[in-house]
């Protein structure tokens, strides 16, 4: 699956997202997306964003 761009993502989405902390493992958490903090189109890590409950991380899944 290909990493979404800034472009596919809008506040109030369901999506995973890869912490901070879990980059090393690759641990997926999931969330609603509440800001975009990523003003580049496309970023080979992922598009950075804060979650509803205030954590950021890289969006590597949109769900459902």
């Amino acid at each position: 699956m290909d990493i979404p761009t800034r472009a596919q993502l809008k506040p109030g989405q369901r999506v995973r997202i890869v912490l901070k902390q879990d980059q090393s493992t690759g641990k997926l958490t999931e969330g609603i997306l509440k800001d975009i903090l990523t003003s580049s189109p496309i970023h080979p890590h992922g598009i950075k964003v804060r979650l509803m409950d205030g954590q950021v991380g890289r969006v590597k899944e949109v769900s459902g």
